[in-house]
């Protein structure tokens, strides 16, 4: 078991680590690819859904890394 946790908090290192890159600047990253139009203003559907999947897989790094911190004791 602890083995397959080791390997899933790999793999989820490596996603946060790619979604955190893809968030930047107000004109850079996801939302300025040009998605939506710049004058609708507010945050861009791209961007909050990036954010949500961020915030998913944070959680899930939290949890893995308390499970996997309860199989090493």
């Amino acid at each position: 078991m602890t083995s397959f946790l080791a390997v899933v908090q790999v793999l989820i290192v490596f996603i946060l680590v790619a979604l955190i890159l893809m968030h930047s600047g107000r004109d850079a990253g996801m939302g300025g690819m040009g998605f939506t139009p710049a004058s609708q203003g507010g945050t861009h559907i791209v961007e909050r859904n990036l954010t949500r999947f961020t915030i998913v897989m944070g959680v899930l790094f939290f949890i893995n890394s308390v499970a996997l911190f309860h199989y090493l004791k």
